[in-house]
């Protein structure tokens, strides 16, 4: 239901102001420009699901393998206790909570390429605990949620993109995108975890919530006192977890005596078929978004948040960085061309240069991921997904915004 009104409304918007430069600003190319960005969505939706087939097959076939090993229900144990908590409706040492803590890993090292093929994995497993195979499930709904949040330990990329940009010091955004990326996480979990009546506050949750906290504060102070290294240790770090990963998964399978190559192959087998499957839906909502995009409505809204906060006396300097914020949620590319525009047009030091990027890396692309894993099983109704998401944004751009303020400009009014 959520999905056909979001669907519905982006184009209703997209119609209503381009009627609007039509007859009152005399813009005779908008719709023209509208539908030229649908087929390019719609060539680009197809483009992603053909690009994944080769990582899916390549991640799908090791996880085949690393599940005859035993790797996955091993990682099923270790996280137990916690998964146990926060997704109270799935058996414990299921595989789903093995796939799930892969794709957290992956996504906390910022390894996109290896957390879509584990999270695919992960939500085709909690399908199968699903009742109702057209309605997200509980579990399924926290584990979208979380991954929608998008917490990365270090933006790698972002990072490199304003070493590109000649930045004088490309890392200065690593600390404000990790606290803004936490924050949303933390405010993600937790609308869920209410709507689904998990305590937050229960021992094992709180252990593990705050040692992760405590990694992460461990990072911080480690990565800041070395910040010339972090594109190194990120290099490493990732990449290594990567390697590692293949050589245990084989390594465990020669010792239970299984065909690596057998178990890859049978594996892989399912790569084409997801990465064919999502077409449509990625199809359906990047057409959608593309619509929205290109009929100005963020030019609107932007001037419509410059005006608000000119009233209130507060200082207006972080809404040139907003186009990142709003995209984001919408289309990874788009916000990324934002930010990188925002950049170039008033340097990638000066502050709204500098809050763009740590909007880029506040969270992940809501839409783009609600389409991806629920599409890739077929789920139709979202539930409350979207809105805790959303929320869960929110947060990341506000924390984003008061924390650069503090780091970089040290005056809100």
């Amino acid at each position: 239901m959520a999905l056909n009104i979001i669907w519905v409304a982006f184009f209703l918007i997209a119609f209503v102001i381009a009627l609007f430069k039509l007859v009152f600003l005399g813009d005779t190319e908008i719709f023209k420009k509208i539908i030229d960005g649908v087929f390019d969505s719609a060539g680009t939706s197809v483009q992603i699901s053909i690009g994944l087939i080769g990582i899916m097959s390549l991640f799908l076939g090791f996880m085949n393998i690393g599940e005859k090993a035993g790797a996955i229900r091993f990682l099923s144990r270790i996280v137990g206790p916690f998964f146990s908590k926060l997704f109270p409706e799935v058996p414990r040492n299921h595989p789903s909570l093995g796939h799930m803590i892969m794709n957290f890993s992956a996504t906390l090292l910022g390894l996109d390429n290896a957390a879509t093929p584990f999270g695919l994995k992960a939500m085709e497993s909690l399908q199968e605990l699903n009742p109702d195979k057209e309605s997200a499930s509980n579990a399924q709904i926290m584990f979208m949620v979380l991954n929608a949040s998008g917490l990365t330990l270090i933006p790698v990329s972002i990072i490199a993109q304003r070493a590109i940009l000649k930045s004088s010091d490309p890392t200065s955004i690593f600390i404000p995108c990790l606290i803004a990326t936490f924050s949303a996480t933390v405010v993600a979990m937790s609308v869920v975890a209410i709507r689904q009546g998990i305590n937050l506050f229960n021992r094992v949750i709180l252990l593990w919530v705050g040692g992760i906290s405590a990694l992460i504060a461990a990072l911080i102070v480690m990565l800041r006192m070395h910040q010339e290294h972090i594109s190194v240790f990120s290099r490493v770090l990732s990449n290594g977890f990567i390697l590692l990963l293949f050589i245990i998964f084989i390594l465990g399978a020669v010792w239970k005596r299984v065909n690596v190559y057998e178990a890859f192959i049978d594996g892989a087998k399912n790569g084409f078929n997801i990465a064919v499957k999502i077409i449509p839906y990625l199809v359906g909502m990047l057409v959608a978004i593309s619509v929205l995009r290109n009929c100005g409505v963020f030019d609107y809204i932007i001037a419509g948040f410059r005006w608000i906060f000119s009233l209130l006396h507060i200082n207006t300097d972080f809404v040139a960085s907003l186009p990142t914020a709003l995209m984001k949620p919408l289309s990874g590319n788009g916000s990324r061309a934002m930010m990188i525009d925002t950049m170039k047009q008033y340097g990638p030091d000066s502050f709204p240069g500098l809050l763009s990027c740590v909007f880029q890396g506040t969270s992940d692309t809501t839409f783009y991921i609600v389409a991806l894993y629920f599409g890739s099983v077929g789920i139709k109704k979202t539930r409350y997904a979207i809105p805790a998401s959303l929320t869960g944004d929110l947060a990341g751009v506000i924390t984003a915004i008061v924390v650069s303020y503090f780091f970089f400009h040290h005056t809100l009014l």
